[in-house]
């Protein structure tokens, strides 16, 4: 009885032990020990389920019971390696999570963009400020305990992965797609602040996927809907767009995600995306950048990436181009079957697509899925709405208001004084000043266009004359 308890003892804290190892293990230098379990798991795998394990699919918990169940038959019946959640809840996902890990034969990666916390998908949840607001944050310690944080929220709802942060450079006003999701227009303060986010993230044992590489901040193209095209020479993209992602992959990212764009100085290939080119996927990021974790496609469906290369060949070609994980498809099954096609074609091989498998594995046991998971189902909203969490919540909201002036003047101000509120380079009121508004009864509020202003300065400063006489 004795000699039992004691080799059970020996096993739990065996089991104990390598979690803690694979927890503790930055996921980059995981990948170098080639744990047992990752090679256990691959040699028990066919072809076919091999490139699955490449395809992730989206999952929702707001939709029919007929689309959920339809997402289970993908994962019982293709056998891919994850999975996006999009819109939901947090406390559905939780349970949707638990049957559909069960379905899977190879535990599935969980993922979903959560570049401001559980809140950009999910109700119910918080929603932390948006990065440009982060980056007006001078403390960085305060957006590592958001990383922290934003990890315990995503475990608990039995997610591993973050496809964050948004390390574009905002350098373009007119971006349609990226704006307010970046820092900032300062590449150096892009990549410290993205830098402090990623750490709290990968620390709190969550990967992560910093996009969108090579950089997707300086066009007005949105590439859901057409394919941008970036005209800069590879210097300048070199010294500017890339400069926080080659930052970044020097702490330690384990995963970036690839813009569906076009770029002539680094593919002259006509029409050809960014996703789709092995200059840049292999030749820059993987050989020039050295970034040896994992590499995610933008999504498949997107018309930035299919709108040139239709009927599932902007698949085969995103593999060939040394992506690892291709995310949302229009069509897995066939994706699937159009890879081993072109294995047989000798346009890629097998030895590419293992070792795109023994990455996704890897990321797997780093998340500690070579143990079975099941998620605690119950009380998952309070749980993801901690007290703590709230604090820091109001913490960075109020680190982000830049002051550029008059600190000692503005704790005068009381709701009840007669106040200015004046809102520079737009036509209309903005949100900020409405909520000001809203807060000062006694205020009038102006507007100063760019065009005008001087004109406007004079008209307004006249009118308020004499509404103070």
């Amino acid at each position: 009885m004795k000699k039992t308890l004691a080799y059970t003892l020996s096993i739990v804290i065996g089991f104990a032990t390598t979690q803690l190892k694979a927890q503790q293990t930055p996921y980059i230098e995981l990948l170098k020990q080639e744990p047992k379990w990752v090679d256990s798991v691959f040699k028990k795998l066919n072809k076919k389920q091999k490139i699955a394990q490449m395809f992730f699919v989206a999952a929702y918990t707001n939709k029919s019971k007929a689309f959920t169940d339809s997402i289970g038959k993908v994962i019982r019946r293709e056998r891919v390696g994850g999975l996006v959640f999009f819109q939901g809840g947090p406390g559905r996902q939780a349970a949707l999570t638990n049957k559909y890990q069960k379905l899977a034969r190879v535990p599935l990666l969980i993922a979903s963009d959560g570049e401001w916390g559980l809140g950009m998908r999910l109700d119910s949840t918080i929603a932390y400020p948006y990065q440009m607001a982060l980056g007006a944050v001078q403390n960085k310690e305060l957006i590592y305990k958001m990383g922290l944080e934003v990890a315990k929220d995503f475990k608990r709802v039995g997610m591993h992965m973050n496809l964050a942060p948004d390390v574009d450079v905002n350098n373009n006003a007119k971006n349609p797609v990226i704006n307010y999701r970046s820092f900032g227009e300062n590449k150096y303060n892009v990549a410290e602040k993205g830098a402090a986010y990623l750490k709290g993230m990968q620390d709190g044992g969550l990967l992560v996927s910093i996009k969108h590489f090579p950089g997707h901040g300086d066009t007005d193209v949105d590439s859901h809907f057409d394919l941008p095209q970036l005209k800069f020479t590879k210097e300048r993209l070199d010294t500017l767009e890339m400069y926080p992602f080659k930052e970044l992959v020097k702490k330690g990212a384990a995963g970036v995600m690839i813009a569906h764009m076009n770029i002539p100085s680094l593919d002259a290939t006509p029409n050809m995306p960014s996703t789709l080119s092995k200059p840049i996927v292999t030749g820059i990021l993987k050989e020039e950048i050295g970034f040896k974790g994992i590499i995610i496609s933008d999504a498949m469906g997107m018309k930035g990436v299919v709108k040139y290369f239709k009927d599932g060949e902007a698949d085969v070609m995103g593999i060939i181009a040394g992506n690892d994980i291709l995310e949302l498809s229009e069509n897995s099954k066939r994706a699937v079957k159009m890879v081993r096609q072109a294995i047989k074609d000798q346009r890629l091989t097998m030895e590419r697509i293992d070792e795109s498998v023994k990455k996704i594995l890897t990321a797997k046991y780093w998340a500690g899925l070579n143990v079975k998971q099941t998620i605690n189902e119950d009380n998952v909203v309070a749980e993801v709405n901690r007290p703590e969490s709230l604090t820091l919540l109001q913490q960075l909201a109020d680190a982000s208001m830049t002051l550029l002036k008059g600190r000692e003047f503005v704790q005068q101000l009381t709701p009840n004084k007669r106040t200015v509120i004046i809102n520079i380079g737009t036509p209309d009121a903005t949100v900020f000043q409405k909520e000001l508004a809203s807060m000062y009864k006694n205020s009038i509020s102006f507007s100063l266009e760019k065009r005008q202003m001087l004109m406007q300065l004079q008209k307004y400063w006249q009118k308020f004359s004499q509404k103070i006489k």
